[in-house]
């Protein structure tokens, strides 16, 4: 490409500009009106969507934290231990298992997790702790796991 001035080669702004508007027209294809079409719009509605999917983010990770621990929590009590004692028992025992897996195992083998619960109960039961109100499991309760 030749350029007789200097002024027509700042204007030519090449294939750069096209494919970087490109990108945000395509994060924008779903949104209604001028914010779909007119640049200047698209860009401050894509930048302000891309902050919410962030913060949503956060959130989600949050509530699916709780949803484990409420998981792992439940089947505990099924096994007469609370969810501190079997995070407490376990970690003094070093197994190290995250939340995600305990509440896989306390859903889908209930068996492993009421090995696991058996395990962390001695181990806070020889340690002495205080830490759980050793629970009677419920004798009419039926579960996957007994």
């Amino acid at each position: 490409m030749v350029f007789n001035t200097l002024a027509l080669m700042t204007r030519a702004r090449g294939p750069d500009e096209f494919w970087r508007k490109r990108k945000i027209f395509r994060l924008s294809s779903h949104f209604r009106g001028r914010f779909r079409n007119c640049y200047s719009m698209a860009i401050r509605a894509v930048h302000r969507s891309l902050q919410f999917a962030t913060k949503g983010r956060d959130a989600k990770h949050d509530i699916i934290r709780q949803i484990w621990m409420n998981r792992i929590d439940s089947a505990a009590m099924e096994h007469g231990l609370t969810y501190k004692g079997v995070k407490e028992g376990l970690t003094r025992s070093e197994i190290h298992l995250n939340h995600k897996s305990l509440a896989d195992l306390a859903v889908w083998e209930p068996r492993t997790f009421k090995s696991l619960v058996n395990i962390a109960h001695e181990r806070v039961k020889q340690d002495g702790l205080r830490i759980m109100g050793y629970l009677k499991a419920p004798a009419l309760v039926l579960s996957k796991g007994k």
